[in-house]
Formats: C-alpha cells, sequence, structure tokens
C-alpha cells in the first residue's frame, strides 16, 4: 500500500508546503509565488489566495480570529490544531503575505534550539530594519519542553509572529506559558464535498491536470472515501491514478480515471459503503451486533470496512462508548474505561494511528462478558419518572446549608453512613412512593456475580 495513505514523519513538502523562506511579501491577499512545474500535484494545486481555501467556514467567516489575520488585520499568535491536510501551512503561508512579513518556517521533526534561536536571531536583526517576520513550526508537539521554551520571549514580545501547527490536542502537547501566548483555533476535516471541490479544481485547472483526463463519478467517490478529510491525500492519489490512466490512454484520446484506475494506482480496494445511506446504517449495526453477540472477528470484520471506506472515526468511537454501558455495563467496568480511552486517542492522535485504539476497544468489548442490566435499570426509572412517580425528596435527605433550612426540617435527622464500621446503615432514600422498588437486576455474567450478592445485601440493610 502506497505510504500516502498514512501518517509521514517527513517535513510538509505537500499540498500546504511553505513558499521558499525569503521570498519576498506581497499586498495583503496576494496570491502565493506558483509552485514548480514538475511539482507534485498536491504543490502545484496549493490554495494560492484566501479564495482557494476550502473548509474551516468556523475559522473564516466574517470578522473571525482566523481571517483577520490571513486579511492582516491580526497581531496574534497562533496555534492551528486538527488533522493532516486541511490547510494549517496554507494558512501560515497567507497570514504571512497578507501581512507583508517575512516567512521562516521550521519543522519540528528536524529542528534543535539552535535552529529556534537562529531564526529567532534573524527576525530580530530584521525588526531593527523595520521588517517583522512570521515563523512557522509544523509539528509543534514534537519540540521538546527546552525547545518551546526558547520560544517564549520572541512571541511575547512579539519579534515573531508565531503560526505553530500541531495534530494533537496542544492542551496536552505544548507548554502552558506559550500556550498562553497563543490563540488556540482547531481546524476540522474537509468535508466530502471540500474534497470533490479540491479533486474538480485539480483535473480542470492548468496547474494541475488542466483537463487532461476525465474523472468518473465512481472514481470520484472513491477518492473521496480515500481521502478522510486530508486534501493532499486525495490530490496525491488522483496523481497516481492520472498518470496511470494517461500511460494506458491511445494516442488522441481523452484520459478516462475510473474506479478500476484509482483502485490499481493506490492499492487499494473499493469497498460498498454509503456513508449517507443504507450500507452506513447496516454497516454500524452488524458492528454493534457482532460486539453484542461476542462475535470478536466479525465487529473486527466491520470495523475494518468502516476504516477502509473513510468512516468518520469519531462516530465509531462514540458507539463504542455507547455500547460498553448498553450491553457490557458493570459485568465488566473497564469496558467504559477502554473504550473511553479510544474515543480520546482519536482526538489526540487521529486516524491512521487511532485505528488501533479502535481495535483494541472492538476486541475488549466483543469478549468481554455482555449484560445489559444497566440500560434496563436506568429505562425502568426514566418510565416511573414519565409516569409520575417521582414524589417528594425525604426532609433529611434536602439541603440543609442555608439559614432557615433546620426550621423547615431540611437535613434534619440525616443519618452520616461513615459513622459505621461498615459504611452503611438503615435509612430512607428514594421519595415514599418508590420505597422498595428494585431498578437495578444485575446478572450472573462476569463481575456482576459478585454484584448481584453485594446488591442484595445492601437493599437488606439500607432498607433495614
Amino acid at each position: 500500500m502506497s505510504d500516502w495513505l498514512g501518517a509521514s514523519d517527513e517535513p510538509d513538502t505537500g499540498l500546504f508546503a511553505s513558499p521558499e523562506p525569503d521570498a519576498e511579501p506581497g499586498p495583503a491577499n496576494a496570491a502565493l509565488p506558483p509552485a514548480r512545474p514538475d511539482a507534485p500535484l498536491a504543490v502545484r494545486m496549493r490554495p494560492a489566495t484566501l479564495g482557494e481555501v476550502v473548509g474551516q467556514g468556523h475559522l473564516l467567516g466574517p470578522g473571525a480570529p482566523l481571517r483577520r489575520l490571513v486579511e492582516g488585520s491580526g497581531a496574534a499568535s497562533v496555534m492551528l490544531y486538527g488533522p493532516p491536510g486541511t490547510g494549517k501551512t496554507t494558512l501560515a503561508s497567507l497570514i504571512s503575505r497578507a501581512t507583508g512579513r517575512r516567512f521562516e518556517a521550521l519543522s519540528a521533526l528536524s529542528a534543535g534550539v539552535k535552529d529556534v534561536r537562529a531564526v529567532i536571531d534573524l527576525a530580530r536583526r530584521r525588526l531593527t530594519a523595520g521588517e517583522q517576520t512570521v515563523l512557522f513550526i509544523d509539528e509543534v508537539h514534537r519540540f521538546s519542553k527546552t525547545q518551546q521554551d526558547a520560544l517564549l520571549a520572541a512571541v511575547e514580545n512579539r519579534i515573531v509572529l508565531l503560526v505553530a501547527a500541531t495534530t494533537e490536542n496542544p492542551s496536552f502537547s505544548v507548554v502552558s506559558p506559550l500556550l498562553s501566548r497563543s490563540l488556540v483555533l482547531q481546524l476540522q476535516p474537509l468535508t466530502e464535498a471540500d474534497i470533490r471541490e479540491l479533486l474538480d479544481r485539480a483535473v480542470t485547472d492548468p496547474r494541475g491536470l488542466g483537463g487532461g483526463v476525465r474523472l468518473t463519478e465512481e472514481a470520484t467517490a472513491h477518492l473521496v472515501r480515500l481521502a478522510g478529510g486530508d486534501a493532499r491525500r486525495a490530490l496525491t492519489a488522483l496523481e497516481a491514478a492520472a498518470g496511470t490512466a494517461l500511460d494506458a490512454a491511445a494516442a488522441g484520446e481523452q484520459a478516462v480515471i475510473d474506479l478500476e484506475t484509482v483502485e490499481s494506482s493506490v492499492d487499494k480496494a473499493a469497498v460498498r459503503y454509503d456513508r449517507d445511506g443504507d450500507q452506513h446504517y447496516d454497516v454500524i449495526s452488524a458492528f454493534i451486533k457482532s460486539i453484542r453477540g461476542s462475535d470478536v472477528d466479525a465487529a473486527l470484520h466491520y470495523l475494518a470496512r468502516m476504516i477502509v471506506a473513510g468512516e468518520d472515526p469519531r462516530f465509531i468511537a462514540r458507539r463504542l462508548v455507547v455500547h460498553a454501558s448498553e450491553d457490557i455495563g458493570m459485568a465488566d467496568p473497564t469496558a467504559l474505561q477502554t473504550a473511553t480511552a479510544a474515543a480520546q486517542a482519536v482526538q489526540l492522535i487521529g486516524m491512521p494511528e487511532a485505528r488501533l485504539a479502535l481495535a483494541q476497544a472492538t476486541i475488549h468489548l466483543a469478549t468481554a462478558p455482555k449484560s445489559g442490566a444497566v440500560i434496563a435499570a436506568l429505562g425502568a426509572a426514566m418510565a416511573d419518572v414519565n409516569a409520575g412517580r417521582s414524589g417528594l425528596v425525604p426532609p433529611h435527605l434536602r439541603d440543609g446549608h442555608y439559614a432557615g433550612a433546620e426550621k423547615l426540617g431540611n437535613a434534619v435527622g440525616y443519618r452520616y453512613p461513615h459513622d459505621t464500621a461498615d459504611g452503611v446503615l438503615a435509612q430512607q432514600y428514594p421519595p415514599d412512593e418508590l420505597v422498595g422498588v428494585d431498578y437495578y437486576e444485575p446478572t450472573g455474567h462476569g463481575a456482576e456475580r459478585e454484584i448481584a450478592a453485594r446488591v442484595g445485601k445492601l437493599r437488606r440493610i439500607v432498607r433495614g
């Protein structure tokens, strides 16, 4: 499988690669210099003006902080947090161009403290000549604390306007002093409509394929699925498919990129999966029912289908978290922890690495003992509430932390369980109408086997 389908540790040289560091600044919103004709398609199609940027409408609307920066009217350093291929480096380049500042780019993968200080010294010398510098740092989360601390004074004194890009939540990966001096803006994965717009533009634009190929609807749909919201992935795959189609086209005929061409070019089979139609709901339903039925292999199959088809990993993670309580619950209380951790991993590291966390959670949940007692208990309790069986809170349980509460009888007679050796004592907790009602009925599966015995004992003590 081609490298572009996974995460890369190489410096950013794709769709959002920066212009040369010493490129002359231009007026606000001027187009960035065109890429070399022999550059990769993703580089040639890099947005040259704000008008060509797709997606991120929540950050680029009128008056929004990022738009003000790109238009040259903002002065805050920013952290651009989002998945790969969403425009972080392009926006940094446009900010530099719009503000008329010099652009310097560092990659945290290769730069050290010495490189950071060298750029800051250069920026300081430029500042004495009345010239300001935008410092773009890609993958800033990979900088050590020492490297990040080296930026603090320059950012605080505005020797540089820092634009840092990260695919990880900066709250966990960037030191607090640097974070507090920056505006954190979260970029979202591009939508399917955004990716389609980029593909259509690349096919027709003279900077791209210049109309030399025709892209079928099936091929477009597959490229969109493969992209997973990443513009660079989409354009890299399109370029590979275009090369195959042009080689196969007869002289004088227009090359056609169809589904077979895309499949053979990127070594990835098309998966019948419609994210907006029946297949979407059928596959996620089969996924959950396979976990519920403890068929770990079938569950992994459906997980793989969703991943390969480009399903939003956050959607998968949410379903796992729900399932952990709905169908496992107290039979294995650690299932919810695993599912929640997988959802956090999706947020922190993104795809493709997060697919391993999703697989681990799927295996854990599928092989865990099952119990529907949690959802049954909550459903029964809510049914009583909806039927009007609420009743008054017993006086001794009411809040007594205000003047006059005791005169109303609130909190009077409350017995503190920790005053007893076992930490449990006889006392009424539910409203009068619900005394003696059992909602939670533990099963004999997994950890609930022990919980069932404990619940029975607790009820006998509490109810006297």
